[in-house]
């Protein structure tokens, strides 16, 4: 270090010769900074697991390298020591939730505590879950794709369970786990996309998807563009939790307006979760443990209210108060079409014409397409797709997939559903 003081003190510059105390302090600064420089750009030697892995799977090592936890954490942080070469590597731990929970206490508890760690739960209610081939659940190449997600220790038990279910992984991919990432609208697209909740065709093509793509086109930073993503209204300030108050069935119960609770009645009928004469039957329970309906008055206020706060960042609170309740309305309207359409076929199971062989006359609308009969395909598109996006298309504010996506469809379902109707009904004489 000496040696570096004293060829900085003999160095000459435009102003002359280096002399006096205040030289030698800063020639002392100098050298700090120049090793201080020189053994953060010295590259740490690869560890075992990177020597091989380097070799058999690259760009799991880049993509670590890469990442801030490579500063912090080894490979065996997150996978143990157990596994040490080629012969086994059964021992390698997988990380879940718990894993991460070390570290991220905060999010974990606040992921834990919504609808996304729920994410199997929700998927075990549908009563043709496990009907579904090996590859579509246990494999991922279908609902278990994105539901694998909830580690508990009963989704583990299940058999269908997913070896490699997701959780944080899910958003900050392995194994750069990137909170920029995780931070972008493209994060969420993986799931909320597609047939039964096209969150990302509807955002990205509404206003707010568009002034936010702008924004980022034109090299502003995340904190100044103008559209909100995904994470904006759905994860303010980072929480993790990642509600909504109708929930993704868009109901609650009890409802205070008359008209629209008969219209919720024959809709739960035709989910099971109420018997013909409307007692509450055991998949309540399920429904509870998903959070996919909203069970109380106050829970959803409670969720409508978070809402609003985030919105008023942006909008003046009037106008956010009547878009919310422009979009509940469009919610209502649309279940006035599907209970009519419900009660359609339940008047054939009555009259015999259509057998279901619990004897209930409702259709199990959580059966999805795992029906003998066309008229209750056509209800179950009604249900998963059209309803869908009549009111998930106006909470994200994209009146074109809202109206011509959603209501248009279900106006004209019911007029196929009346027509299939009276021809099943002249084909078996009644």
């Amino acid at each position: 270090m000496i040696r570096e003081v004293s060829k900085i003190l003999k160095r000459r510059d435009g102003y002359g010769p280096i002399k006096g105390m205040e030289n030698w302090i800063f020639g002392i600064f100098w050298v700090f900074i120049r090793i201080f420089l020189s053994v953060s750009t010295v590259q740490a030697r690869p560890s075992k697991c990177e020597e091989c892995h380097q070799k058999v799977t690259p760009g799991i090592v880049k993509d670590f390298n890469r990442s801030k936890m490579a500063k912090k954490l080894t490979c065996a942080t997150c996978h143990g020591k157990s596994h040490m070469s080629e012969n086994d590597t059964d021992k390698a731990k997988l990380p879940t939730i718990e894993t991460c929970k070390r570290c991220h206490a905060k999010q974990a508890k606040q992921y834990m505590s919504g609808k996304h760690f729920l994410g199997w739960i929700a998927m075990n209610a549908m009563p043709t879950t496990h009907m579904q081939p090996s590859p579509v659940n246990k494999g991922r190449k279908g609902c278990g794709g994105c539901h694998s997600l909830g580690a508990t220790k009963e989704a583990k038990k299940d058999p269908y369970y997913p070896k490699y279910a997701m959780d944080c992984q899910n958003c900050h991919t392995r194994h750069a786990f990137s909170v920029e990432e995780a931070r972008e609208p493209e994060a969420c697209m993986t799931c909320h996309m597609g047939f039964d909740h096209p969150q990302w065709e509807m955002w990205s093509t509404s206003k707010h998807g568009a002034a936010y793509v702008i924004d980022r086109l034109l090299g502003r930073p995340i904190e100044d563009r103008r559209g909100p993503r995904c994470q904006t209204c759905h994860m303010p300030n980072g929480d993790h939790r990642v509600m909504t108050a109708w929930g993704f069935l868009g109901l609650r119960v009890p409802e205070d307006d008359k008209e629209w609770w008969n219209y919720r009645v024959t809709i739960l009928k035709g989910l099971h979760v109420l018997t013909p004469d409307g007692k509450f039957t055991e998949r309540l329970d399920v429904v509870k443990a998903g959070k996919v309906v909203r069970l109380t008055k106050e829970e959803w206020q409670a969720e409508r209210d978070r809402m609003i706060k985030v919105c008023t960042q942006c909008h003046n609170i009037n106008f956010v108060k009547e878009q919310l309740q422009q979009a509940d309305m469009m919610l209502k309207e649309a279940d006035k079409i599907f209970a009519e359409a419900i009660e359609i076929v339940a008047d054939l199971a009555r009259d015999g014409i259509i057998k279901h062989d619990d004897g209930n006359p409702y259709p199990d609308l959580l059966r999805f397409y795992e029906t003998p009969y066309e008229i209750e395909q056509k209800l179950y598109l009604m249900f998963m797709e059209y309803r869908m996006r009549t009111f998930q298309g106006a909470f994200h504010m994209n009146p074109d997939y809202s109206h011509w996506y959603g209501w248009a469809e279900m106006k004209k379902t019911l007029v196929e559903i009346k027509e299939l109707a009276k021809e099943m009904r002249e084909k078996a004489g009644k």
